[in-house]
C-alpha cells in the first residue's frame, strides 16, 4: 500500500487557507503563555476562532457552486473578526503584551481584506 499524502485538494492553493495556517500556528505558539486556569475559556476559544478560518476555507472549497463558496468565506472572515477580539482580550487582561502579537496583527489583518477580496470576485 502506497503511503498517504495529504495534498493535492483545491484549498491547498488558495492564498487565505495558506495564510490561515500561519495564522493559527501563531495563535498555538501565543497561546501557550496563557494562564492555565484560561485553558478552557480564551485560550480554548481564540484557538477554535482561528481553526474556524481555516476550515471555513476549506469547506467553502468543496462547494459545488461560488455561492455556498461565499457563504463559506463569510464566516471565515468573521473568526477572523473573532480572533482580534480574542487578542485583545488577552492583551487587556495581560496575558500577552502587544509588542508579542505584532505578527498576528498583521496576518489577522492581511486575512481578512484577502477575504474580502477573494469573496468579492467569486460573486460576480
Amino acid at each position: 500500500m502506497d503511503k498517504f499524502k495529504f495534498e493535492n485538494y483545491r484549498f491547498e492553493n488558495l492564498e487565505v487557507w495558506k495564510l490561515g495556517m500561519k495564522i493559527i500556528h501563531e495563535i498555538y505558539k501565543i497561546t501557550k503563555n496563557f494562564p492555565k486556569e484560561e485553558l478552557f475559556a480564551l485560550t480554548d476559544q481564540t484557538k477554535r476562532a482561528g481553526t474556524s478560518i481555516v476550515l471555513n476555507i476549506v469547506e467553502g472549497s468543496g462547494q459545488p457552486i461560488s455561492k455556498g463558496f461565499a457563504v463559506y468565506l463569510h464566516r471565515a472572515k468573521s473568526s477572523v473578526l473573532e480572533c482580534i477580539a480574542c487578542i485583545k482580550i488577552a492583551i487587556q487582561e495581560d496575558f500577552i503584551a502587544e509588542k508579542d502579537v505584532e505578527l498576528l496583527g498583521h496576518l489577522l489583518q492581511e486575512e481578512y481584506f484577502k477575504i474580502i477580496a477573494l469573496e468579492k470576485s467569486i460573486r460576480k
